[in-house]
């Protein structure tokens, strides 16, 4: 019996001994930043072909992009930022984490969460007739406001009824008119109006944003771009941002040039934007991450943040086409973001609304939006969160009759006319500012872009297609 304890004994002696296995650690910092850029997923996988990666470089030269600047959030902080290639390839100046990038329709929700924190100050009310409020520009009265008045809330989420997609900008050398110019058609863009009735449809507006800015300046009495200054920029601690425009010159070495679908660089470097709550925030993407930070830790309910629990909770609750106050509401309603694309630039943010991680793509190449798209995936993927991954695609033969029910010209407002045309089981359409690309069925009513993934659904009436719908973008079947 001695022995048989004597034995037991060092038998648990010896397991005590061995070393307990550790789980391998995690890929460094820096090995997960090589592994990204040199492993860049494409958008879609198309059942039965290869998956093909490639290296950030070179996508940059594919798409004529200059250059790239990524920032990165886990669990509620930066974990890195990084900048690729330059910010002006004449001057030879490289993209740091520093350099400024147009953030162009990004400034939207950093704009809205100014008119929210005047909400919550008392200035501003959410569901009143902004017209109560507005003194140096009122919303003209029509059949349509005569049914709904337009609102503060109707005008962060897209439901206003007004008009004016976006806007191109002001070249240099252009003279720019004021906000109140831009509101009355002086510029380059229509006049904004209301042109259906407020609170029924989803339709992006551009002009209802520049409604926005010109409302808190008239209750704020200061120039907007500080009165988003005091709002978000600083208490976010985005020290770098800014909305003046034009942007001061003082600041031009801080910033990035814009370069066009062909790699040229844009005449005066940039464009310059009256419509400052639609499209005029200089930005980088470690500022986008703080100001989503602000937002997460508002969302959480954390003492001293930048809006209240209550308030963050509104501007993160999805309305038409699941927009919030300012932000998209993304995925399955775990992520808020938005994109944006001005003259030369195109960038991306999201972030989670629980579990802290995030991340912004700036970009300085008119063919930036769909790189930066492909960047966010390769993150996503790399950190195993539940954000875009690449669609798995099975393409379908539909036959020659079905793609000409499609086949035709479809009026896109804001953006103009789409002409799809068939050509060997797939249809092929000159977009604006894109060129020419290639869409592939996947079933009689739907067809999905090759390069981005972007999927168009087509509207079926007694047979005949009337229209297509596809995120942010509605067609209307013309011929």
């Amino acid at each position: 019996m001695r022995k048989t304890w004597v034995l037991l004994l060092l038998i648990l002696i010896v397991a005590c001994a061995q070393p307990t296995p550790e789980t391998p650690p995690g890929p460094t910092t820096e090995e997960r930043i090589a592994s990204i850029k040199d492993s860049i997923l494409p958008v879609v996988i198309f059942d039965g072909e290869p998956v093909d990666t490639n290296s950030l470089e070179d996508l940059m030269a594919q798409y004529r992009v200059p250059g790239v600047s990524i920032a990165i959030i886990r669990d509620g902080e930066i974990e890195w930022a990084r900048g690729f290639g330059k910010a002006d390839v004449e001057d030879e100046r490289p993209v740091t984490p520093d350099t400024l990038f147009q953030a162009a329709s990004i400034s939207k929700p950093v704009a809205a969460t100014a008119a929210l924190r005047m909400v919550e100050e008392g200035l501003l009310d959410l569901d009143e007739d902004v017209n109560q409020k507005l003194t140096s520009w009122q919303v003209p009265a029509n059949e349509h406001t005569a049914k709904k008045p337009v609102t503060l809330r109707g005008l962060l989420t897209h439901s206003a009824g007004m008009t004016v997609h976006g806007f191109p900008g002001y070249a240099e050398g252009v003279e720019a008119p004021d906000a109140v110019g831009v509101l009355e058609g002086e510029g380059n863009t229509d006049p904004i109006r209301v042109d259906m009735e407020p609170g029924t449809e989803w339709r992006y507006s551009g002009g209802g944003y520049t409604v926005m800015q010109q409302l808190l300046v008239d209750v704020a009495g200061k120039p907007f771009p500080e009165i988003v200054r005091e709002k978000v920029l600083e208490p976010a601690g985005m020290s770098l941002s800014t909305y003046q425009q034009p942007f001061p010159e003082a600041r031009f070495p801080e910033a990035a040039s814009a370069y066009g679908p062909d790699g040229s660089r844009i005449e005066g470097k940039w464009h310059t934007y009256p419509e400052m709550a639609a499209a005029g925030l200089w930005t980088t993407p470690s500022d986008l991450a703080r100001f989503a930070m602000a937002i997460q830790r508002s969302r959480a309910g954390q003492p001293g943040a930048l809006l209240s629990q209550d308030m963050a909770r509104q501007m993160l609750e999805p309305s038409l086409n699941n927009h919030g106050l300012g932000p998209a509401i993304e995925g399955d309603g775990s992520r808020f973001g938005h994109g944006g694309s001005n003259a030369g630039f195109r960038c991306s943010f999201t972030a989670s609304i629980d579990g802290g991680w995030g991340m912004a793509v700036m970009t300085n190449g008119a063919r930036g939006g769909q790189l930066a798209r492909l960047v966010m995936m390769t993150v996503a993927k790399s950190y195993g969160w539940d954000a875009p991954q690449p669609r798995v695609v099975k393409v379908a033969d539909i036959g020659e009759e079905a793609l000409s029910r499609i086949a035709g010209d479809y009026e896109v407002p804001g953006i103009g006319v789409l002409k799809f045309e068939p050509e060997n089981d797939r249809l092929f359409a000159d977009v604006p500012r894109q060129g020419r690309l290639e869409f592939l069925p996947t079933s009689e009513t739907e067809i999905v872009q090759r390069d981005d993934g972007r999927v168009f659904n087509f509207v079926m009436e007694d047979g005949k297609v009337t229209g297509f719908t596809t995120p942010g973008i509605i067609g209307k079947k013309v011929n």
